[in-house]
């Protein structure tokens, strides 16, 4: 759980408040008065909304151990990925806005189901909201492990407010090259501040930590989605991870890419990823000494796509309340 208390988390959702008025919470910095109502990029209000909180069992295998991680669906994001597989959330208009009084007690109702650990999924542009949250469901005994699940692009001063609170970081790192973060998420700039963002993240938790029944308690787990044609740039990715981080760091290679959304439409991106390119790129994790890599099968596809327009978004989750 956090090594921060309650009272200190409640500070840190002031401070987040101020960072979203005029908004700065992430790199895009749009400058919207978020307090005021203003909208700015991403589209997100005052208020946190979120399109489904419930226990997920399609996590990787520490986030999972007991009861699934207790993810908590945030709507709306700070980039446009072409092929995006939660677009309903992140681009479309599902989900609802929550008080974080409500949504703090969503968490313990998590903890009560038996969840590993608390993951909310795409929160900065949510942040004030989520830590107000956090703060109370701590104060009310929430004592599990809070998973940062971020596509990346995150800004430093945001980073620093989380420093202390987060203890699994869940990034992804999705492009080495900046005219493929452009074309296909509208990211200028992602690959250096992505970086920069994993690497702050990976220096306040360190390397994954498990406790004796397996379960994620602390570190980083670095995530990189293989995408056709090597577009994602793969082979770079992973020369700078075995440059900048140590070769005992926790990454986890992502098979289940597939063309949805408006992927089809973005050739190379309009087909799914080959046996031979995923394995080649698990090869060259392996030969260039990275020790810690979860693999996917091809099939991750067809098992990972969720539909938030139904109770249970995923095939293999339990239904949420």
């Amino acid at each position: 759980m956090p090594s921060l208390d309650f009272k200190e988390i409640r500070e840190r959702a002031e401070k987040a408040k101020k960072l979203s008025s005029p908004c700065r919470l992430c790199p895009r910095a749009c400058g919207v008065d978020r307090v005021a109502g203003e909208r700015g990029y991403c589209g997100a209000g005052s208020q946190p909304s979120v399109a489904a909180v419930l226990p997920h069992f399609g996590e990787e295998p520490p986030l999972t151990t007991t009861g699934g991680a207790g993810t908590v669906f945030f709507t709306r994001c700070n980039l446009r990925c072409v092929y995006c597989q939660n677009h309903q959330i992140s681009q479309g208009s599902l989900g609802r806005a929550i008080t974080p009084d409500e949504l703090s007690m969503r968490m313990l109702d998590l903890k009560d189901r038996g969840c590993s650990n608390i993951e909310p999924v795409s929160p900065t542009h949510h942040l004030p909201g989520l830590l107000e949250a956090l703060s109370l469901a701590m104060e009310r005994g929430l004592d599990l492990p809070l998973v940062y699940n971020t596509n990346g692009y995150e800004a430093s001063e945001t980073l620093d407010l989380l420093d202390g609170i987060v203890d699994v970081y869940l990034p992804d790192l999705k492009y080495a090259a900046d005219r493929y973060a452009s074309q296909y998420s509208d990211a200028e700039g992602y690959v250096e501040t992505a970086r920069r963002a994993v690497l702050t993240m990976h220096g306040q938790v360190g390397n994954l930590v498990v406790d004796l029944n397996g379960r994620a308690i602390r570190g980083l787990i670095l995530r990189h989605l293989i995408l056709p044609a090597n577009v994602s740039g793969t082979d770079e990715t992973l020369v700078w991870i075995r440059k900048n981080l140590p070769r005992s760091v926790t990454i986890s290679l992502m098979a289940q890419y597939g063309p949805l959304y408006k992927g089809p439409q973005f050739p190379p991106l309009d087909r799914k990823i080959t046996l031979a390119e995923y394995d080649r790129v698990v090869d060259l994790a392996w030969d260039m000494g990275l020790e810690n890599v979860f693999v996917q099968d091809l099939d991750s596809h067809e098992l990972g796509v969720p539909d938030f327009g139904k109770t249970v978004p995923f095939d293999w989750d339990e239904p949420g309340p």
